[in-house]
């Protein structure tokens, strides 16, 4: 047996340890919105937050991922990701949609720790996560739109 928090509830799975995380979080959680493409962790469709950072959950297998706290896009919650989520319809950054809950993933964790970025910054932190329709200008508008949204709601700012 394996235990998972994931999205805050816990879990007890009968998997091989050896399963990457993103089917346990697919198959065995019906958690459909992290996406599987490359299955190398090279495009960053399946990004999840453990431990508040992202990683490409196909490269990750369920033992590893046990004792930690998995975030799917499914729970995520907070001021940033509200914000993200505004700034992407404001900016329609969506494409096709397959790449975007990586990128929301990564974007939040770019905003956590660079409440402020540059577009060098936004390019860096976004360059593991691949798009296939090429919005990258669109993403990177919704990013300093978050930024902004942000910033702007703090106390004293």
């Amino acid at each position: 047996m394996i235990s998972l928090n994931v999205n805050g509830k816990d879990f007890q799975l009968d998997v091989d340890p050896d399963t990457p995380l993103l089917w346990v979080i697919r198959e065995h959680l019906g958690l459909t919105g992290t996406k599987y493409s490359c299955g190398i962790g090279e495009c960053g469709a399946c990004t999840v937050h453990m431990d508040g950072e992202p990683v490409a959950s196909c490269t990750i297998s369920v033992k590893d991922a046990a004792m930690k706290n998995i975030t799917t896009i499914e729970g995520l919650t907070g001021p940033v990701a509200k914000a993200l989520h505004n700034a992407w319809t404001e900016e329609d950054a969506v494409q096709c949609g397959y790449c975007q809950p990586g990128q929301i993933m990564t974007a939040t964790a770019l905003l956590k720790s660079n409440p402020d970025p540059s577009d060098k910054d936004i390019n860096q932190a976004m360059s593991g996560v691949l798009c296939r329709c090429g919005a990258y200008s669109e993403i990177r508008r919704a990013i300093h739109r978050a930024s902004k949204g942000i910033r702007h709601e703090r106390p004293g700012s």
